[in-house]
């Protein structure tokens, strides 16, 4: 596969302009046609999308929500080190406004990670147990779910 850019002519041994015209036949008066390499097929989507990402000094942060209204709910930051993404179709869009990341949280105060983490863990087993006795109730009325599967774990 040839690697083009706009300004190039086109395949290489295609012949002159003159002979390439005689073949088509009379060229149509009107908008220049785009070369043949500016239409993406999957092997050049592929180019675009194949990439590894490294990710250096990251951080975690694992919110709780508040019980209530009233009261603020609770985030820790954990610092996770380095991270190799690998793969295809990664894509990054959006902007990184570093003067917010220094603010907290609108309606969360910092707290201890293990508490938050203790926390968060215990909100997941309760919605994963609802979830569970939720796709049971279903289940006894003849609907079957995609994740019928999780209720014998």
């Amino acid at each position: 596969m040839e690697n083009l850019s706009i300004s190039d002519s086109g395949p290489r041994g295609a012949g002159p302009p003159q002979q390439q015209q005689q073949q088509l036949g009379p060229q149509m008066a009107g908008p220049q046609q785009l070369p043949p390499q500016m239409f993406t097929t999957a092997a050049q989507l592929l180019d675009l999308t194949d990439t590894n990402l490294v990710l250096q000094a990251t951080i975690e942060r694992i919110f709780v929500p508040p019980p209530n209204p009233s009261t603020p709910g609770l985030y820790a930051d954990i610092p996770r080190g380095t991270f190799l993404v690998r793969g295809e179709n990664v894509l990054l869009l959006g902007e990184i406004d570093l003067d917010r990341d220094d603010e907290p949280p609108a309606g969360y105060e910092l707290a201890d990670s293990a508490r938050v983490e203790k926390l968060a863990k215990e909100r997941r087993e309760a919605e994963s147990a609802r979830g569970k006795v939720r796709i049971e109730r279903l289940n006894a009325i003849g609907f079957e779910g995609e994740n019928v599967g999780d209720v014998l774990l």
